[in-house]
């Protein structure tokens, strides 16, 4: 009995409990009362439980009911994810999507991307990874990811489409006790050489062996940039980061700006792009989420 107990029943079900009566329900489905009370009727057959009291003026539900509710609501809800992820199927809409995007990238903007992502794809699932220089290209060229957003990596290999997003603003820091932040004017490479920088650093091979912007032999390299943020701060090195992650300790004197000889202000821009290959572009979500990252503005 209980498996041929239809979602047409269980629809009618929350119906009339959520409009209070088996009129009002069978006025939401458009249906007539007499259909709805003997929907009702048999499904309580079917499941050998009451749902509905009906010895006053509008049925009320019984414990039974109440507790029966919830459950149907989850089956009712399923199906619908299920029938909207399979009509996104037909349409051509990936079955699920992978993300790979630059530590660099604003995390506002990120956050504010996947939140509207979830909104408007809620049957799609969303694998985000978040890493550095080569880790960011790799998972891409591998398959793994339908696309990725580069940063810290200057240059792309060729089988990849790139794709300008916006620009971030950089600035080159130290903690007000390091001896680099009592100099004035631009510092030369020879005395950036004597003190330690903090560098990111990743573990692909992409980037195995390479270096970008480091002008110390002693360097500390470090995968987590929010590692790399805290020992600024401690004062344990010199380093690049981001303006926006660096904007209060900046007001605050936490950590101050440094120049440096080599690398003019107008040069601390770094241009954030997505990339995928180009035999494999994104598909309807991934096209729409790529779309949503974009920004004309510098997050400075």
């Amino acid at each position: 009995m209980l498996d041929g107990v239809s979602l047409d029943q269980l629809r009618t079900f929350i119906a009339a409990a959520d409009e209070g009566s088996f009129s009002a329900g069978g006025r939401r489905l458009r249906r007539a009362q007499s259909v709805v009370s003997q929907t009702l009727a048999n499904l309580e057959t079917q499941l050998g439980v009451k749902l509905f009291d009906r010895s006053s003026r509008s049925p009320v539900l019984t414990k039974q009911g109440v507790a029966l509710l919830a459950e149907a609501r989850a089956v009712v809800g399923g199906m619908d994810v299920f029938k909207a992820r399979a009509k996104g199927l037909s349409d051509g809409l990936e079955p699920e999507l992978g993300v790979v995007v630059d530590v660099m990238f604003p995390l506002e903007q990120l956050t504010s991307a996947v939140a509207a992502f979830q909104t408007e794809f809620p049957a799609t699932p969303l694998t985000l990874h978040v890493e550095a220089l080569g880790a960011v290209l790799q998972p891409v060229m591998e398959g793994r990811c339908a696309f990725g957003v580069m940063g810290t990596l200057p240059t792309a290999p060729a089988e990849l489409t790139r794709e300008q997003l916006l620009s971030v603003g950089m600035a080159f820091v130290a903690s007000p006790t390091h001896p680099l932040a009592s100099l004035k004017g631009a510092i030369p490479a020879r005395v950036l050489a004597q003190h330690r920088q903090l560098v990111l650093t990743d573990r692909s091979e992409l980037s195995q062996g390479k270096d970008f912007g480091v002008f110390s032999a002693n360097t500390w390299r470090l995968a987590d940039l929010g590692a790399k943020h805290a020992f600024l701060r401690a004062g344990l090195g010199w380093g690049g980061m981001p303006v926006g992650v660096i904007k209060a300790d900046l007001a605050k004197g936490s950590l101050v700006k440094i120049r440096l000889e080599d690398i003019p202000e107008s040069m601390l821009v770094m241009a954030m792009s997505a990339v995928f290959r180009t035999d494999r572009p994104p598909g309807p979500a991934g096209r729409w989420l790529i779309e949503r990252l974009k920004s004309k503005q510098i997050n400075a």
